[in-house]
């Protein structure tokens, strides 16, 4: 017999606890890292590689996480100022960068007395190589860098060679024209202290003779310019292969290969997240590692001619020590440029 009372379930009872649970004050939940959306700061300002690739990934990195993400530029002092912004920041996994890591943090260290080190930040993930690439406009008759070569080494000064100052491409001529035994001090370089991009915009004008400039910029260029030589150890066949290699270049000369990795671009944190936050720091690499590889974003990417490459934490956390090792060991010559 009932009551004519309305009766309540224990099921029923159990779903109205539940929803009570869900609808409580946030401290009273059991909270899930991340519930709130997350920030890319970019230490430099908007148009360039990084705000480019950043805003490429935001979407996806946001569908991995499950919240917004946002991209703010914090450009100045070579980076320096963004660098001590994210610095300042509460060690919560809610801000990440994306950084040109090498040549910018340690060029802040040899360069600008910055107070922080090199091992204070975490490369997650550097998908940009950008290497240096010597190159000409296709209207001029240079045809390969051994006619650079011969040209210099009969009047140092027959050539304009075009370069960021203090840069990893700066470092590159200088151990270029050494080599081969060219007085650097005869030599015509004209600088481009704005940036890789200007120094691009007069290679491919013709303003210079040969322009030594991170490669990537040239992409979307490349009907413009002849690539002469890229500076690295190995072939990419995405990237100028029909360019001599400074690595065979220097053997065959008798040069020692050393050269600076240009820019290292990708995502980047603070080693102090890694550490005093290893939960989180795990659901943000697993995110940006899934990113990267979905085929969407993939071909988001290509699309807008930006790396797409997955190193992960410890072979880009490599080179970016070694871009440092190898700067800190031309410290001298960047403070020339």
């Amino acid at each position: 017999m009932t009551s004519g009372k309305p009766t309540i379930s224990r099921r029923a009872t159990l779903g109205l606890a539940a929803g009570a649970a869900l609808t409580a004050p946030l401290p009273l939940r059991a909270q899930t890292f991340p519930d709130r959306p997350i920030t890319i700061l970019v230490p430099f300002a908007t148009g360039g590689y990084n705000d480019r690739y950043a805003r490429a990934m935001a979407p996806f990195l946001s569908r991995q996480l499950g919240q917004p993400v946002t991209v703010v530029n914090r450009p100045g002092g070579g980076t320096m100022l963004g660098n001590m912004f994210y610095l300042q920041q509460p060690d919560d996994g809610y801000m990440v960068m994306v950084h040109s890591a090498a040549p910018f943090i340690p060029q802040t260290i040899l360069l600008q007395n910055a107070q922080y080190k090199a091992e204070d930040f975490w490369m997650i993930n550097l998908p940009s190589r950008d290497a240096t690439l010597a190159a000409t406009a296709s209207s001029k008759p240079i045809n390969a860098i051994d006619d650079v070569v011969a040209a210099l080494k009969r009047d140092p000064r027959s050539l304009t060679l075009g370069v960021q100052p203090a840069s990893a491409d700066f470092v590159n001529l200088a151990l270029f024209l050494a080599g081969h035994g060219i007085d650097r001090s005869r030599a015509r370089i004209v600088t481009y202290a704005d940036g890789g991009g200007p120094a691009r915009t007069a290679t491919v004008g013709g303003h210079v003779d040969v322009g030594f400039v991170g490669g990537e910029g040239f992409l979307p260029l490349r009907e413009r310019i002849k690539p002469l030589m890229v500076f690295s150890d190995q072939k990419d066949p995405d990237f100028f292969p029909e360019a001599a290699l400074w690595a065979d270049h220097a053997k065959a000369n008798t040069i020692a290969p050393e050269f600076v990795e240009g820019s290292q671009r990708g995502f980047v944190v603070l080693r102090r997240l890694v550490e005093r936050q290893p939960e989180r720091y795990k659901v943000l690499e697993a995110a940006i590692e899934r990113a990267t590889k979905a085929p969407e974003c993939v071909a988001t990417l290509r699309g807008q001619q930006l790396a797409t490459t997955w190193y992960g934490p410890e072979a880009s956390n490599r080179a970016y020590l070694n871009a440092f090792s190898t700067m800190q060991k031309y410290v001298d010559l960047l403070k020339q440029a």
